[in-house]
């Protein structure tokens, strides 16, 4: 009898592997398709690197730090700021304080006033000193109210907040947990937005180098779980002492009966283009208030590994109502917003993927999708990932580590 079995080869489980492997346990991980990763991954589509939808690794992760060689994974920078896309054409909102030659730029750019510029400085630097534990404080209240509350003013809310944090939060109306926007916002305080040199899937596959062949199976969907043994469809039945259930919530869910829960969806468009619309690697935002686009980035800008030579891949996503609009009805409203940002340049850009996700991230909204914690069901039972901790790469991993010291004070008691 193995003392444990983790279901789900995504990075919950990838990490609550690697921590049993390193407490001496003798652990099964089973996984149900033929890739390691869950949600982060990525996928080569003649030549280029598409992940499975925007993401991003934000470097100053604390349980990343604890778990990935960034060396190893070659980390590439987006440039740090935004252009923002208004009505009266694309304007630089840097980082003054990374990039002082943007400081004029910023200071000058028609977003928000002054004192919205000093507040976002004041934010930062006040995130960086304060723990993470003193976040859940926050966790009763959107961040569409927090906001507010910080005395933004609503231009600068709608023009630079909005589009920015939706890429994040992947719902526009930012009813998503002030806790969690904190937490994003120190992240960025403290570090770097990046993608590894070849792509998301190197995260995963860094952690997965960690396991024994033995002590992984793949293609292995479980049909039943419950304390002290897992049943898998072909019918074999797997004993352990301990039990982890370590897939997305709604697998989780119908495993082991558990109430649904709402999801934010997300689409990403991938193109290829001959030249790039933009100069850096940068983050472009739709900061005009309208649909269907809400921020673009030049990936191979990013990465070059991204693209094959002398070509560039460019990443468009789509939230809310956007999501969900068949591709037909939608493709002509990007083009026409692509025209009114670029002219002509995005006529000859050739459609790679169509991505769309309807369960990327749990939903993390005070009323509607608080987070319950990584935690044991029953004896020998265990339940965690990005829905229990939060909806991040950090949260996936601390998930993993949390659910193997659980287990591990567990059987040793």
């Amino acid at each position: 009898m193995r003392d444990v079995i983790i279901i789900g080869g995504g990075l919950t489980g990838l990490t609550c592997a690697r921590t049993c492997k390193e407490a001496g346990l003798d652990f099964l991980l089973l996984e149900a398709g033929a890739q390691l990763g869950g949600r982060v991954g990525s996928e080569h589509v003649n030549g280029f690197v598409l992940d499975k939808g925007f993401q991003i690794f934000l470097s100053a992760y604390p349980e990343a730090r604890r778990w990935l060689d960034y060396d190893a994974l070659d980390l590439k920078a987006f440039y740090p700021g935004a252009l923002i896309q208004t009505r009266q054409g694309p304007v630089l909102l840097g980082d003054p304080l990374r990039e002082p030659a943007d400081a004029l730029a910023t200071t000058l750019a028609r977003i928000g006033s002054l004192e919205d510029k000093l507040r976002v400085l004041k934010l930062r630097e006040g995130l960086k000193r304060l723990p993470l534990e003193a976040l859940t404080r926050y966790a009763d209240r959107s961040t569409a109210l927090e906001l507010r509350q910080l005395g933004f003013s609503e231009g600068f809310i709608q023009r630079f907040f909005q589009p920015f944090l939706a890429g994040v939060f992947l719902e526009p109306e930012l009813q998503t947990r002030a806790d969690f926007f904190y937490f994003v916002m120190k992240m960025f305080s403290l570090g770097q937005a990046t993608v590894p040199a070849a792509g998301m899937q190197a995260i995963p596959e860094q952690l997965a180098r960690w396991i024994p062949a033995e002590h992984l199976r793949l293609k292995m969907p479980v049909a039943y779980a419950d304390a002290g043994r897992v049943v898998l469809q072909n019918g074999e039945n797997l004993p352990a002492r301990a039990v982890v259930v370590a897939t997305d919530y709604s697998t989780a869910a119908r495993l082991l009966k558990l109430p649904p829960r709402r999801w934010n969806a997300s689409r990403t468009l991938y193109f290829a283009a001959e030249s790039s619309p933009l100069e850096r690697p940068i983050l472009m935002l739709n900061g005009q208030g309208t649909r269907p686009v809400n921020n673009l980035s030049v990936m191979s800008l990013v990465s070059a590994d991204y693209a094959p030579a002398g070509q560039h891949l460019i990443a468009l996503s789509l939230l809310g109502a956007s999501a969900a609009i068949p591709l037909p009805e939608i493709l002509p409203a990007v083009h026409r917003q692509l025209k009114g940002w670029f002219g002509d340049l995005a006529a000859g850009w050739e459609l790679l993927k169509d991505l769309q996700i309807p369960q990327s991230l749990p939903l993390q909204s005070p009323l509607g999708g608080s987070m319950s914690g990584t935690r044991r069901l029953a004896p020998g039972l265990y339940l965690g990932g990005d829905h229990s901790e939060n909806a991040s790469i950090n949260g996936a991993m601390r998930a993993g580590r949390l659910l193997a010291e659980q287990i591990l004070q567990d059987l040793k008691g």
